[in-house]
């Protein structure tokens, strides 16, 4: 992958969209897409846990109030903060006042320290801060290129402030609804919706084309997607994938590889079947609809199997 030096990177046109970043996984073209007015989408690139692109493979948000900015997850490593940082700077004055994240992953968490600064408020619901310092040194360890090599525990920024249930954010003239849900992608998630363009952004919630990574409760995801399918959003940002503009169109073939592995894997054990044999025929003729899925599959599978080998 070609990079440039960061500090060369910025384009020369002002308030250009385009930013450069040189670091592992920070594409040279570093992308800020308006999806609404005052409503920004960095696209994360589709990229595998042991690809080079990996710390730039997470979709961001960005809000614009009359105040100031809200971003929505900042990247998974340093420099793809950095860079998401300048691409705000070049399209508004207004500081970043929160950083929110949705969700422990590191793909979603690393670029926080780009955002330290006086006035700067980091979020997320109210496992977050916990589940980011029993990872702080697995995190340190395994992404310390993202972190910018020795010494990136102490870069590992959780967030100060927790959402239990439910928490509004006044960015001047525009609010952000926080909600914190249950177990489900994940122990962590949060959504964020921007009630002025009925904007949802929810995280792993939600995915495209790239198979859904299971890290908390199958049947617990099941019910959050259930219930957000019948809410009418104007649009939503997944953690991965293309935004949907026809919201619930684009959660359906995640709601069908879902439903094919909770009934699947409850088939297989009703039937005495192994975990690795059941790994084989689980859900695969709609795992073969996703990219992405040689580690994925796997993992679902067993921890769909221990989920529900006692229900």
């Amino acid at each position: 992958m070609s990079t440039l030096p960061f500090r060369s990177c910025l384009a020369a046109a002002a308030g250009a969209a385009l930013l450069c970043a040189a670091s592992v996984g920070v594409a040279a073209a570093f992308a800020l897409d308006e999806i609404a007015p005052g409503v920004y989408v960095h696209p994360g690139q589709m990229a595998d846990l042991d690809s080079p692109a990996r710390g730039d493979s997470a979709n961001l948000g960005v809000v614009v109030g009359d105040r100031c900015v809200a971003v929505i997850d900042s990247g998974g490593s340093l420099a793809t903060g950095r860079a998401l940082a300048a691409a705000i700077a070049a399209r508004t004055p207004r500081p970043v006042c929160y950083v929110i994240n949705t969700h422990v992953h590191f793909d979603h968490v690393l670029g926080n320290g780009a955002f330290v600064g006086e006035g700067t408020h980091f979020v997320g619901q109210h496992g977050l801060a916990e589940a980011m310092e029993a990872n702080r040194e697995f995190f340190a360890e395994q992404f310390a290129d993202e972190l910018d090599g020795s010494g990136g525990a102490a870069r590992v920024i959780a967030p100060d402030d927790l959402v239990d249930s439910r928490l509004e954010l006044d960015l001047g003239g525009r609010t952000l609804v926080l909600t914190a849900v249950a177990r489900a992608h994940s122990s962590t998630d949060l959504t964020v919706l921007d009630r002025t363009s009925n904007t949802l952004f929810a995280g792993d919630l939600v995915f495209r084309e790239r198979l859904p990574v299971l890290d908390g409760s199958l049947g617990g995801w099941l019910d959050w997607l259930d219930a957000a399918m019948q809410v009418d959003y104007a649009r939503v940002v997944p953690g991965h994938g293309p935004v949907d503009t026809h919201w619930p169109e684009g959660a359906r073939a995640l709601r069908r590889y879902l439903v094919a592995l909770r009934d699947d894997t409850r088939a297989a054990i009703a039937a005495g079947e192994f975990l690795e044999d059941a790994k084989a025929s689980v859900a695969a003729s709609e795992r073969d609809e996703w990219i992405l899925t040689g580690r994925a599959h796997g993992l679902n599978v067993s921890r769909a199997y221990r989920e529900l080998e006692w229900e």
